[in-house]
């Protein structure tokens, strides 16, 4: 009889102990170097414990700073213990990539308030009336909204909920938004931010030291004794310190690293194997980076990218020719045609320069000054990394 496929696979030795606590998805019990935000964080939302409603808190940071995992950590806190002195507090978390409307965001929330119901087919209207009606029954709830940035109608989700306190005579409903944009709230509608009343974190990178601590906590839960080599922890924590300060790019170098093991009969993590997975890494880093931009951010992105594949790029007066580089003029006229075929709002040049800057910051892109040989001063553009995967990708992403 034939082998199963399976059997040799099962059978083959593994340096991981339990691979899932060193995926970006997991979790740990303990935060390392976040214990100032855990702490403002729960005084701030402590007055729900006592029958009051919480100021709006909004999370800033790039990605892999600790946001999501810390309000997850400090709001399941919450949760426990009101359930343990029976309290009125209730909570619940939104990806806002997954559920990117209004509607959508509603819809989850009032399906964890009441399971044994179906609101799909209802108003946006009665489901948020829904959630209120929770809300009176004397409950302080507060909603995580990840990604905010990625809600397509913000304005109308984020006036609802705020100004949906105007209407309870008792409990409330409270915001935490994460977001990696500093600057998203000032797309919002002025009515929008002025019935805010938020208070806003901004978390920053993690150094190279915080992050061999981080990933040595991680080896511990995850591999075998004895199966890392600290010089192997140490090589992932300076890779990912150089590049962005980003504990899941950290985490991730590790993961490949115990995988790129496995399938080789390795029994030993070491500095070779973190470096063969530095590229894999980095590549998948980048396009899960670039999916949850900003829908206008990502229009920008792509135009870029599809100007470097059509464009041979730049000669200067001098016969020099320099590949893959644009002028910033021509992305931005690019740019506006290609939102308004998409039937998007256009963004203005001020904030077209403010998302050139940040698509540099996150290392998507480089930028210089035009120099000598070229005519005029204007700002020459390079995409960091492949066009064609980067406009395979957000060219799925602009068409939801």
């Amino acid at each position: 009889m034939q082998q199963n496929i399976f059997e040799k696979e099962f059978a083959k030795e593994t340096v991981f102990k339990d691979r899932n606590l060193v995926t970006p998805h997991y979790t740990p019990p303990i935060l390392p170097f976040r214990e100032r935000q855990i702490k403002e964080m729960g005084e701030i939302l402590s007055f729900s414990l006592k029958g009051k409603k919480t100021d709006n808190l909004f999370l800033y940071g790039k990605t892999g700073t600790g946001k999501t995992s810390v309000a997850k950590h400090v709001v399941q806190q919450l949760l426990d213990f009101s359930v343990k002195q029976n309290l009125n507090v209730e909570g619940c978390y939104v990806n806002c990539r997954n559920h990117n409307s209004k509607y959508r965001v509603l819809i989850k929330i009032v399906k964890d308030l009441y399971p044994e119901e179906n609101f799909l087919g209802f108003s946006a209207a009665f489901v948020y009336e829904k959630l209120l009606d929770y809300a009176r029954k004397g409950k302080e709830f507060v909603v995580v909204l990840d990604e905010v940035d990625k809600v397509k109608d913000l304005d109308e989700l984020i006036y609802s909920l705020t100004r949906g306190n105007d209407e309870l005579d008792k409990g409330s409903v409270s915001i935490i938004g994460i977001s990696n944009n500093l600057m998203f709230k000032d797309r919002l509608d002025p009515r929008t931010k002025s019935s805010l009343c938020e208070q806003e974190m901004v978390f920053p990178p993690y150094n190279a030291e915080e992050l061999r601590e981080i990933l040595k906590q991680r080896a511990e839960m995850a591999f075998k004794s004895r199966c890392v080599q600290s010089s192997a922890i140490n090589l992932a924590a300076a890779l990912a310190a150089q590049e962005s300060g980003d504990a899941r790019t950290a985490v991730m170098l590790l993961l490949r690293a115990g995988e790129i093991c496995d399938k080789k009969g390795s029994d030993k993590v070491t500095d070779e194997e973190v470096k063969r997975a530095k590229s894999k890494v980095e590549e998948e880093i980048i396009l899960s980076m670039i999916s949850t931009l900003p829908k206008q951010q990502q229009f920008v992105l792509y135009t870029i990218s599809s100007l470097t594949l059509q464009k041979k790029g730049v000669t200067r007066i001098t016969g020099e020719k320099e590949e893959g580089v644009l002028f910033s003029g021509e992305i931005y006229e690019e740019y506006q045609r290609i939102a308004k075929s998409h039937h998007s709002d256009i963004i203005s040049s001020r904030w077209y320069r403010q998302y050139i800057s940040e698509l540099e910051m996150y290392g998507l892109i480089f930028t210089t000054a035009s120099g000598k040989g070229i005519r005029g001063q204007t700002r020459l553009i390079k995409l960091g990394f492949d066009a064609k995967k980067i406009r395979e990708i957000l060219g799925k992403e602009i068409a939801n």
